[in-house]
């Protein structure tokens, strides 16, 4: 489930504009698209802290800011769920993620579900609740993976129709022999390559289909590798644990910015360009860390505990890490 969040997040990131364009019909006359789309996870994290129980169900959530066309200098909130499992609750807790956005940032916010479960009858769209004359109904934008038209899919010119595409054959997963399974993924490599789009967004849609769709053979991950190579005469396409590391990355890089700009606030921007200075080694040194941690979990059986030792890092890391890989 970590391997999947991270994919969902690292693409919603990297598709951003196309993501909203897709799942919201009048993006383009809403969204200001020539202004820099943001990533609150963080704070979302604060405002909604996850369960730690691995027993729950599991989802996905993002928070984007991104401002109006107006022409105001107005931002607005998009609050987003991927949900893989059917959840009673799960009415509830989109309420409850939208109120407590709303209270916090006092902002114009809209909510999307996007499911990707197996239960057809799992449709979850509104929260109410009424007690003595006193009531409230919440609606949300939801999108069932498991109802989309593989069709009109299959036709449209946004990239995110191709990444339902994969979700929908991973729907199918178990349904069909690994061999038919190799034979839809081909097929929608070649059409996904045959659309032309920009580099940028080929390769996040190939890690896509590479990761999140994946067999069970070895004999076929390895075809599957060759063939991707041939079409797209790119060879040695990233992989799960180029994928760890990289998203690593540029997560510490992410953070040494955000570090640089607030110490440059408040210190001055002479103290601001020497933090960044020191925060640029320490993000190196996370990068090697890191990469140490993906060798010794890829090319050992050393526990946890033992790894988080030789390296130098937190336990929670290497968890991560390991589950990521899994």
């Amino acid at each position: 489930m970590k391997r999947d969040d991270a994919l969902w997040k690292g693409l919603i990131e990297d598709l951003s504009d196309d993501f909203l364009k897709f799942f919201f019909p009048n993006a383009e006359e809403v969204f200001d698209f020539n202004r820099k789309i943001s990533f609150l996870d963080k704070e979302l994290e604060q405002i909604f802290p996850n369960n730690p129980d691995e027993f729950s169900p599991k989802y996905v959530d993002k928070l984007i800011k991104v401002y109006r066309k107006s022409g105001k200098d107005e931002w607005v909130l998009v609050h987003i769920e991927v949900q893989g499992s059917t959840d009673k609750v799960f009415e509830k807790r989109m309420f409850q993620y939208y109120y407590r956005i709303l209270d916090k940032y006092d902002r114009d916010v809209t909510s999307l579900a996007i499911l990707t479960d197996k239960n057809k009858s799992f449709h979850p769209s509104t929260y109410k609740k009424e007690f003595i004359g006193s009531s409230v109904e919440f609606k949300f934008n939801v999108y069932k993976v498991l109802d989309a038209d593989e069709k009109e899919l299959e036709m449209s010119d946004n990239p995110f129709a191709s990444v339902m595409l994969v979700v929908l054959i991973a729907l199918k997963k178990g349904k069909i022999s690994e061999k038919s399974l190799f034979d839809l993924k081909m097929q929608l490599l070649r059409k996904l390559y045959a659309k032309k789009f920009s580099k940028e967004r080929i390769t996040a849609l190939l890690r896509f289909l590479k990761l999140y769709v994946r067999f069970e053979s070895k004999e076929l991950i390895d075809k599957f590798d060759i063939e991707l190579d041939k079409i797209t005469n790119r060879p040695n396409t990233m992989g799960l644990k180029e994928f760890v590391l990289d998203r690593e990355r540029r997560m510490a890089r992410k953070e040494g910015r955000e570090t640089g700009l607030k110490e440059g606030r408040e210190e001055g921007r002479e103290t601001g360009l020497q933090e960044g200075r020191e925060e640029g080694m320490s993000i190196k040194e996370k990068e090697e860390k890191t990469k140490f941690t993906v060798n010794l979990l890829t090319q050992t059986d050393f526990s946890d505990e033992k790894i988080a030792l030789l390296v130098g890092i937190d336990i929670e890391f290497v968890k991560e890490t390991r589950a990521l890989l899994s």
